[in-house]
């Protein structure tokens, strides 16, 4: 599990096939947003959050995950992506206001 997300400033974001990105399940949407439902109309709509929403793809899709990978590809996909921000150097930005004392 990781909460994190590109806003926050991470450098790279990989996820498994099987990744679920939301800010909640689908028993627990279905039972917001379909309260009013029979229980066969609540597992229908779990059933349709989870294909079509709750997986990295659509995530990829929209550029909040950089890649997809097997998790047998992982430690690869890891050690590439430190080789590549090993010289990374971040700029650190001048204080805003000063801490002057009072």
């Amino acid at each position: 599990i990781v909460m994190d997300s590109k806003e926050m400033g991470n450098d790279i974001c990989l996820a498994w096939p099987t990744a679920e990105l939301a800010v909640m399940g689908a028993g627990q949407a279905a039972a917001i947003l379909q309260r009013r439902a029979t229980p066969e109309e609540r597992q229908e709509f779990e059933r349709d959050y989870v294909e079509r929403l709750l997986n990295p793809y659509v995530a990829a899709e929209r550029g909040y995950v950089d890649s997809v990978i097997d998790p047998a590809e992982s430690r690869r996909e890891i050690a590439a992506a430190l080789a590549m921000l090993s010289d990374k150097r971040e700029k650190l930005q001048q204080r805003k206001h000063d801490n002057t004392p009072l």
